[in-house]
């Protein structure tokens, strides 16, 4: 099986798609699929180059949107050497011209919608919300109409994705999502961590990896760990991630007014054995969100058999309940700093018990080893060989 993937950006810090995909390709070509890679991006971007896949760019675009003249006939003529089509979110013109492209014919596409039609950004971005209605009968609500089947990582996903559109039709496969094993070297990977930054040695570590985004509830956890810092002068707080919209300089005179800037470790975007390192490293993940599609950090914690405390929007929070597998609480500053006292009240016994019970639920669900044997038969059902 050949599959096409359109993507409007493979850069590392556009998130958790770019990100899914790197991932779930080995696990598919051990299945026997190959995939191809097509975004928006210009050829020469260097995060096109050592991908596991072919990648292929057809930018400059222009503007956010990503519009690109003649962008359909080039995406027809791509997928005729594919036996299927992914879109990889939606609300930007590669979507939509892929659906100029594709409809009515033989060609199969499915389209992830990857959290953004859950309806928190339609409450907290009113008129935002006015704009994409003016173009949803006419562009996206038709996208995902026509496809073949609407992908969604999670159970909750699916149905919060009804709640933005009145309009609304789709043929719906939730499919599950994950990320890979982390790499085996676990104590090289704790040594390259605090070798990078030797003042956390030792410490109590709690982490949060993430984009820096108002969406992501930095702030509720800063708050959060200034109420509970006192209790422990080994406790602090690592919060890594890209600064995307410029917050970062505004939370950190926030932990200065609380007299725990010092305690606050700002180490930017960690990659590859520093991140596992982070992981590693910490005793509990931090994912506080106020809205979450998935969570692909909080699957990597699981992976490592770190507990997460994670706020209930993020969309595989009934699995964390279910599984006992971390702190689940609603996305406030009072909650947040709820949890923080419940995991400092908790016994090593326990914390480790919930770590062991994180990696169990990341074996069984989100191991991207086994979300890729259940997505081909999705994908296979809909396609001729003829």
């Amino acid at each position: 099986m050949k599959i096409l993937r359109i993507i409007r950006s493979l850069d590392p810090l556009s998130g958790g798609p770019a990100e899914g995909i790197r991932q779930i390709t080995p696990h598919l070509k051990n299945l026997g699929v190959a995939t191809t890679v097509v975004s928006l991006d210009s050829p020469d971007e260097l995060w096109l180059q050592d991908q596991p896949f072919e990648a292929i760019g057809l930018g400059p675009v222009a503007g956010s949107y990503g519009y690109r003249r003649g962008l359909p006939y080039r995406i027809l003529t791509l997928a005729k050497d594919h036996d299927a089509v992914i879109i990889e979110g939606i609300w930007q013109y590669h979507a939509y011209a892929t659906w100029r492209a594709l409809r009515g014919g033989s060609i199969p596409y499915f389209v992830y919608t990857h959290g953004m039609l859950d309806p928190w950004f339609k409450r907290t971005y009113p008129l935002k919300h006015l704009k994409k209605w003016a173009y949803w009968p006419w562009a996206d609500y038709r996208v995902l109409r026509d496809a073949t089947a609407t992908l969604f990582t999670t159970e909750q996903e699916r149905l919060l994705a009804k709640q933005s559109f009145w309009l609304f039709k789709s043929k719906d496969k939730v499919v599950g999502f994950g990320t890979s094993s982390p790499p085996s070297d676990v104590e090289g990977q704790r040594c390259a961590f605090l070798q990078r930054f030797p003042h956390l040695r030792d410490q109590r570590i709690l982490l949060f990896l993430s984009r820096i985004h108002p969406k992501k509830g930095v702030d509720l956890l800063i708050d959060a760990f200034a109420a509970v810092a006192a209790s422990d002068p080994r406790l602090c707080l690592v919060i890594a991630g890209p600064d995307q919209v410029g917050w970062q300089a505004s939370l950190h005179q926030r932990a200065v007014a609380l007299g725990i800037a010092d305690r606050i470790t700002w180490p930017g975007m960690l990659n590859g054995e520093l991140k596992w390192g982070a992981f590693r490293c910490a005793e509990l993940f931090c994912l506080p969100s106020h809205q979450e599609n998935f969570g692909i950090v909080v699957a990597e914690a699981l992976a490592c058999g770190l507990p997460v405390a994670i706020a209930e929007p993020v969309n595989i929070a009934t699995d964390i309940v279910r599984a006992a597998a971390g702190i689940v609480y609603a996305d406030t500053a009072s909650s947040t700093e709820e949890a923080l006292r419940r995991w400092l009240s908790m016994t090593p016994q326990s914390r480790g018990e919930m770590g062991r019970r994180g990696l169990q639920l990341f074996i069984e669900r989100f191991d991207f080893a086994s979300v890729a044997k259940n997505l081909i038969p999705v994908l296979s059902e809909q396609i001729s060989y003829e």
